[in-house]
């Protein structure tokens, strides 16, 4: 007891020095907030015209315009008070007036917002006068034409003229027109506005020199613009600018350069034009002046509500007006006007100066590359179900394909074509190599890294780092699939059509001794033997043009007997109507990018004479139907096919030798599971009339058809190739 009543006045003495530093702590922070600035007051009142004045007064005088930014859905003003408290005592006022309903005061650190809320759209202006902020709403007119839009900017009150010191115009990446225009300052001000078709800014109270007061025809840059037109009016510089087609734009300041974006207005909004960005966050309005780039990331941050962490190399401040701009745009126009960059990472952003974050990645990736150096290797076998491990192990080395590996001496038969063995479809590396040697690929095992084939059993054996044999491990259970498998169908049709005709005459005169008579029988001879004696067998041909091979003939003979005079006549035709057609169907089954080949014909002799010093030789010459198809089936069901179909015949013999007619088309064609193309044709007719005669007698009309022979041929040869694609399934069994 006598210990705790000793203890009594140290514990004592221990609370009252506390006491004492939280008493002088807390006279420091009151001294310490007595010289910071502060909200006090929050007054409002109407205007004329429907606007509505809000004066924030305050305890000091605001150093420059505060930031802030609009949103549309719902509708919203916010401004950042930078270095202000929040000394009213309470966060929410309500209004009720003209388009303002309510005021939130929010404190935030070492700054106050104000977020006004609207009832419907509203422009505002700021202006600072003494300690008070000064901050008026004009509701949007609802009767304004919607081709007119409201001023971009104001102004800053000031005598001194502004001036346009250059106007440039280029092609965006996304097809867009992007103007370009250069001021003296920021403190521009700036109304745009759509007037018909056209698009027309104004620069208030701003000069241009007269080497830019000119008409740019910017038709050739393959944009929605036209042309740009600029000149002086009065006190201000008006740009006229003229698209083609529907069109939307965009405006926007960044510093002392103005920026309109001209871009055509896209059939469906909803799908953005393959390679081209797509800003698709919600639109806010910007207008900043002189402010940290710092402070308008945090902006963006707290309308997003993502995570931006600024690098500490991010400074200088920045001038930015924006309006109705996505806010994924928004951020891209800061980064670019200051030279940074960014890298997502879930909803965290992290903004920085380009140069930084290259070298932070490439810092990183070396010491990735310094940590797998000092690795131990492990060495794991891996099983194959379907490939093949020496492919797998070239594979993971980097190293093509050879030529036994993906069939390019699969060919159809050289001879038939008359050149040397080479590969009509062979299946394409990207970075070959000369034949049965190995190209590069991107090698996937690290640099100590090393891979081998058991073929016994399909074994693959890696010896890499603990790393590298997980990536190979998920890599195999990509690449160890069961191949595609496709059967091509082909039809070959060879249809023939000819017709022939031929008429021919044979005419003689003999004199001889009897009486008249008349003679008639299959021939001349026979018709003149049949007549009384005296003149002996057939007359003589003056004329004789037959018909070779006629399928029949007719023979007239008169002779007088008195006078001993016969006149013989032979008459000879032939006429041939022949139809033929030729159907060939070979069909083949491969795996994917393997060629096959399938070949159905005949070899046929050819002997060289033998000569005093060597003997005869027999050589043989191959005369084939050949489909040689080397398929690359895609995810979508279709095939693309390099193909080659070949069809021979015999043809005629010339000295003992038979030619082979070759019939031939080589091609790439994408085709759909089990749709038709025809790969080809050719359509071949000869028309031939031939006449033999006797000169002048054979020009006789009618008579002179007895003296000339009349042939005519009409020949027609048509080949059609047709070829069927079919993806056989893993539950398709073929019969």
């Amino acid at each position: 007891m006598k210990n705790k009543l000793a203890r009594l006045p140290q514990q004592l003495l221990a609370c009252i020095a506390l006491a004492m530093l939280l008493a002088t702590g807390m006279q420091t922070a009151r001294a310490a907030g007595s010289d910071a600035n502060s909200v006090e007051t929050l007054d409002y009142s109407t205007l004329e015209g429907g606007k509505l004045l809000i004066k924030v007064g305050l305890k000091q005088t605001l150093r420059a315009s505060p930031a802030g930014f609009t949103i549309n859905n719902p509708p919203r003003v916010v401004l950042d008070l930078a270095g202000a408290a929040n000394g009213l005592g309470k966060n929410t006022v309500n209004v009720n007036q003209g388009p303002l309903r309510s005021i939130n005061i929010v404190q935030a650190g070492d700054r106050t917002r104000l977020v006004m809320n609207l009832s419907k759209a509203a422009q505002y202006t700021t202006r600072i006068d003494g300690n008070a902020l000064l901050i008026t709403l004009q509701e949007s007119d609802s009767q304004t034409t919607s081709n007119v839009t409201p001023r971009f900017a104001e102004g800053a009150p000031s005598a001194a003229k502004h001036s346009v010191r250059d106007i440039d115009f280029h092609r965006g990446a996304s097809g867009e027109g992007r103007i370009v225009t250069t001021l003296s300052d920021t403190t521009t001000g700036i109304d745009i506005r759509k007037q018909g078709q056209q698009l027309v800014v104004d620069f208030l109270n701003t000069d241009v020199p007269r080497s830019l007061q000119r008409r740019l025809d910017v038709n050739d840059f393959a944009t929605p613009v036209k042309y740009i037109e600029t000149q002086g009016s009065g006190s201000n510089v008006r740009m006229t600018v003229e698209p083609k087609g529907d069109y939307e734009y965009s405006a926007y300041q960044a510093d002392n350069q103005f920026t309109i974006e001209v871009r055509a207005k896209p059939e469906d909004t909803g799908k953005a034009a393959a390679g081209k960005p797509k800003y698709t966050g919600e639109k806010l309005s910007l207008n900043f002046q002189n402010v940290e780039v710092r402070s308008v990331l945090q902006v963006i941050a707290d309308f997003t509500g993502l995570n931006i962490i600024t690098s500490d190399t991010v400074n200088g401040n920045l001038t930015l007006r924006l309006k109705d701009v996505p806010w994924d745009q928004a951020l891209d126009i800061i980064m670019q006007s200051k030279g940074l960059d960014k890298r997502v990472n879930g909803n965290v952003i992290w903004v920085a100066p380009k140069d930084e974050l290259i070298a932070k990645e490439k810092s990183e990736l070396e010491s990735r590359q310094a940590t797998q150096a000092l690795e131990p290797l492990v060495v794991r076998s891996y099983v194959l179900d379907y490939m093949r491990a020496d492919q797998a192990a070239r594979v993971l080395q980097g190293l093509a394909a050879t030529s036994g590996d993906n069939g390019e001496d699969v060919t159809c038969s050289a001879q038939a074509q008359g050149v040397k063995a080479t590969p009509v479809a062979t299946t394409a590396a990207p970075i070959s190599a000369a034949p049965g040697s190995l190209g590069t690929l991107t090698r996937i095992l690290s640099a100590r890294g090393s891979a081998s084939s058991e073929p016994q059993t399909n074994s693959l054996i890696v010896s890499d780092t603990p790393s590298k044999q997980d990536e190979v491990r998920e890599l195999l259970k990509l690449i160890d699939i069961p191949a595609k498998q496709v059967m091509i169908e082909a039809r070959v049709v060879v249809a023939d059509d000819g017709f022939s005709r031929q008429l021919g005459a044979r005419f003689g005169v003999q004199h001889g001794r009897k009486n008249d008579s008349v003679g008639f029988s299959n021939t001349a001879a026979n018709a003149a033997n049949g007549i009384v004696s005296g003149v002996n067998g057939a007359a003589p041909f003056n004329v004789d043009l037959p018909v070779s091979g006629a399928a029949g003939t007719l023979g007239l003979s008169l002779i007088n007997l008195g006078s001993g005079n016969l006149v013989s006549l032979e008459l000879s035709a032939l006429e041939a109507d022949n139809r033929g057609k030729i159907i060939s169907n070979p069909r083949v089954v491969t795996s994917n990018q393997r060629p096959a080949v399938i070949l159905q014909g005949t070899q046929i002799p050819y002997i060289t004479p033998g000569t005093a010093n060597s003997p005869a030789t027999v050589t043989f010459k191959d005369a084939f139907l050949c489909l040689l198809v080397n398929p690359q089936i895609l995810n979508n069901d279709s095939v693309i096919l390099n193909v080659e179909v070949q069809k021979d015949a015999v043809g005629a013999s010339t000295a003992g030798n038979p030619a082979i007619n070759t019939k031939r088309v080589k091609t790439q064609i994408r085709l759909k599971n089990g749709e038709t193309a025809v790969l080809g044709g050719i359509f071949e007719q000869s028309t031939r009339n031939d006449t033999n005669k006797v000169p002048l007698l054979g020009d006789i009309p009618i008579f002179g058809n007895l003296f000339k022979d009349n042939s005519r041929v009409d020949q027609k040869t048509e080949l059609l190739i047709f070829l069927t694609p079919r993806i056989i399934k893993d539950n398709l069994e073929l019969h």
